[in-house]
């Protein structure tokens, strides 16, 4: 195919679909660091326009895969061509159109899921304005369930991240007591370990599980430590609820990760074997973000938002019962300030939710990034807005291991006070029998519960 437009009496030339899809991007610092960005608003403008003429049957025409790229082999055998046949014919520009259209409901959506590959997905994301974005992602409903159910309509779940700079065992129930007693967690408690030593992963799964067992909560813990380790924990008997892994969008960037395909169906069987979950449970949870690829020299000239998209397919493959961009942690290298977050942010949770992923997103920012917390809880607002499955929650936004900052639980507790979204139905049962939220809690006070615990030394 060849690509080119008019735009002001100049003819613009894009020499591939890779570049056409990079110099449409809207702007964003990572994708100017690597070279690849359009070299004004015209040029984007230009690169817009003939982004939406082309057929979506090029994508396939014009497979952007690279040699002996795992990634780019499952992506190809994903593509369900049955899926794809109702929007077969149509442009980039068109499938916007169609994805807009107010017939076209949540369930036509999730039916072309699997007919659409990664990057037809970020293509149509990169033509959209933030409110179509927002609009076709709330039309879709991804619902995932282990011991509570994620991601229906309506509702807004949290992961509960109480981490600790030394993984002290009172001071991570601390921190989740904190969490709880604001009604945080029924996606997932889930601790970002200081070190990957086994012994340390298979104490916070025990310290969790003594947390979710002897307070009865209706929640999954995991803790987000490499996928090898979770396969030896789990090999030592420890209480492994879910397996989680960051991935990215090729195999070189997972290799930085130390991740392969066979690994992580490794890892998925494995903790399937515990039988700690009902039946058809998802059990996997895994986090991505914009320039994790272009960070290991492994985008092969890919603007990052495609790469990004191109993780959900790794993603997709086990089914998970999470997912979720870490979308400003990786630094203003790659998205800059508030604005450019909050534009990542909105696309990577549309087009999760398009390739049909529970798609949650930690909305957050590094201390050194041209952001604070008014952008965050916007782009909270939004997200919101949007059907978003899940998002991170800290004690007082600020994460003290991970040194970002993220949101707090109590701003999930104003979503639900202002947009009506209560947390997953088991969840939120369980904090009406303690009075969590009402003003009337039962459950012990922070400093009882933690002195009633019996946690692993």
């Amino acid at each position: 195919m060849r690509f080119h437009y008019d735009i002001g009496g100049t003819r613009h030339h894009f020499a591939s679909l890779k570049v056409l899809l990079a110099k449409a991007s809207p702007e964003r610092s990572g994708d100017t660091l690597a070279g690849l960005a359009a070299d004004g608003p015209v040029e984007r403008l230009a690169a817009q326009h003939c982004l939406a003429d082309v057929p979506l049957a090029g994508f396939l025409e014009d497979v952007m895969e690279v040699d002996g790229d795992a990634v780019s082999a499952l992506i190809a055998e994903q593509h369900n061509p049955l899926a794809f046949a109702p929007v077969s014919s149509l442009t980039v520009g068109a499938l916007r159109d169609w994805l807009l259209d107010p017939r076209n409901t949540g369930i036509e959506l999730a039916a072309l899921a699997d007919g659409l590959t990664p990057e037809m997905a970020a293509a149509v994301s990169k033509i959209m304005r933030a409110q179509d974005l927002i609009a076709v992602a709330a039309k879709i409903e991804v619902v995932t369930r282990f011991r509570s159910t994620i991601g229906l309509r309506g509702h807004l779940s949290t992961r509960n991240q109480p981490n600790h700079p030394t993984d002290d065992s009172r001071g991570i129930a601390v921190s989740a007591l904190d969490g709880l007693l604001m009604g945080a967690g029924d996606a997932v408690i889930g601790v970002n370990p200081a070190t990957d030593a086994l012994p340390d992963y298979i104490r916070i799964c025990e310290v969790l599980e003594a947390i979710r067992t002897q307070l009865s909560i209706p929640t999954q813990h995991c803790c987000l430590g490499h996928v090898s380790t979770a396969i030896a924990a789990i090999e030592a008997g420890a209480p492994v609820d879910l397996v989680f892994q960051s991935v990215a969008g090729s195999q070189k960037a997972n290799d930085g990760f130390g991740v392969t395909l066979a690994m992580l169906d490794e890892a998925h069987d494995a903790v399937r074997g515990l039988g700690r979950a009902p039946k058809d449970a998802n059990l996997m949870y895994f986090e991505t973000g914009q320039g994790a690829a272009l960070s290991a020299d492994a985008h092969h000239g890919m603007d990052q938002q495609t790469m990004e998209v191109r993780a959900y397919a790794v993603a997709r493959r086990y089914q998970p019962l999470l997912v979720n961009t870490v979308v400003g942690f990786i630094g203003p290298e790659y998205l800059a300030d508030g604005k450019q977050i909050t534009r990542a942010a909105l696309e990577d949770h549309f087009c999760g939710k398009l390739l049909g992923l529970p798609m949650g997103v930690d909305v957050c920012y590094t201390n050194h990034s041209f952001a604070d917390q008014d952008d965050m809880e916007v782009l909270l607002v939004a997200l919101a807005s949007a059907g978003v499955s899940f998002v991170i929650t800290v004690p007082g936004a600020d994460d003290i291991m991970l040194n970002y900052q993220s949101l707090a639980f109590h701003d999930a507790q104003f979503i639900r006070d202002t947009l009506g979204r209560p947390p997953a139905p088991e969840f939120a049962r369980w904090m009406a029998a303690t009075g969590i939220g009402t003003g009337d809690v039962t459950l012990p006070g922070l400093e009882t519960a933690l002195s009633r615990l019996r946690l692993p030394t």
